[in-house]
Parts: C-alpha cells; sequence; structure tokens
C-alpha cells in the first residue's frame, strides 16, 4: 500500500494503537492488528514490536497473547515483560496468566469513519 496525505501504513497503524494502551492494561497482538485494520495480522504486530519498540518507545509489554500469558521465552524477554507489567499493578494467576476480563484494554470504539479517526487522533 502506498502512503497518501490521507492513508497511513499499517505499520504506522500498529504503532498507533500500541502508544494507546494505557498503563496497567494489555492488549494481544490480534486486538492490535484488528484496530490497525486487518484481524489477520498479529505476526505482524509481533514484528512491529521486534523492530521498532525501542525506536518508537512502544510499550512492547502491555502486548500479550490471546490466552492471556507472554509469548517471550524464558530468559529471552519474558522475565522483564512479566516484571514491567507486575509494576504496572498487573495480576497474574498461579498458571501464570493474566486475567484479560479485568485487565485487557477496551478501546472506546465508534463506527466506521469515527473509528480510524478517533484511534489515529
Amino acid at each position: 500500500m502506498s502512503k497518501t496525505k490521507n492513508s497511513v501504513t499499517f505499520f504506522r497503524r500498529v504503532v498507533i494503537a500500541i502508544k494507546k494502551i494505557p498503563r496497567g492494561k494489555v492488549t494481544t497482538y490480534g486486538q492490535i492488528a484488528a484496530l490497525a485494520g486487518n484481524p489477520r495480522a498479529a505476526r505482524q504486530v509481533a514484528w512491529v514490536l521486534h523492530s521498532a519498540s525501542d525506536k518508537e518507545k512502544l510499550p512492547w509489554q502491555r502486548v500479550i497473547n490471546s490466552q492471556g500469558g507472554i509469548s517471550l521465552p524464558h530468559y529471552g524477554g519474558y522475565e522483564l515483560q512479566r516484571a514491567l507489567l507486575v509494576k504496572e499493578g498487573v495480576k497474574f494467576d498461579a498458571a501464570d496468566r493474566i486475567a484479560l476480563a479485568r485487565f485487557q484494554w477496551q478501546p472506546k470504539i465508534f463506527k466506521k469513519e469515527k473509528t480510524k479517526k478517533r484511534l489515529l487522533a
């Protein structure tokens, strides 16, 4: 997709959505993909996080998998992500999962064009 004055790339929409996740809340890769306009692009969201978290200053720790768990491997970022979330007040259960019903970010979604304008505002 070419970027024009009125269009924003999927990459940029993902970055914008991730930056809007409030402290103490989490969201899933799939939810970010859907907010960015492609609900089937959860893996691309992971790629954006991997490639741009430092440069874009993304709150990467707030993006988890759809089961409420951290997808990073132990000793490969898992412990840091968990510690950052705990510091923000996010609680983990005995199975090391986050209760999405309690901690999942629920952005205000408006219909059609209002949705895009609200997300990108």
